[in-house]
């Protein structure tokens, strides 16, 4: 009886948690395999750098659509370089929502995802 009353309690305490974290991908979200592509075209898959050139992180992104499409908010950054490569890759998945793979120009061409 105490068992079975302890398996209750901790599934209680445990499922709402577990059930918070878990996030599912949109079904239409990329690869981390095809992110990490399109960073090697776009900067040499670097995702800490920033050359001064207005394009920031390994998706070289501008720090207005970092802003316009969530980045401060999820990653607590307001460069993209200072940001990691997932949280990089979660703003870039809005991005994409958003504009389309042809936010990546000639990149995204190169790799086939357009």
């Amino acid at each position: 009886m105490r068992i079975r009353m302890l398996t209750a309690a901790i599934a209680l305490t445990v499922a709402p948690v577990a059930a918070g974290v878990a996030t599912a991908a949109p079904s239409d979200a990329a690869s981390g395999a095809t992110w990490d592509r399109l960073a090697q075209c776009e900067s040499g898959q670097r995702w800490h750098i920033n050359t001064g050139n207005g394009y920031y992180g390994g998706l070289q992104i501008s720090r207005p659509t970092w802003k316009a499409f969530g980045g401060p908010r999820i990653s607590g950054n307001y460069w993209p370089h200072r940001a990691t490569r997932l949280e990089q890759i979660r703003v870039a998945e809005r991005i994409k929502e958003g504009q389309g793979w042809g936010a990546w120009g000639s990149c995204s061409y190169r790799i086939g995802v357009r």
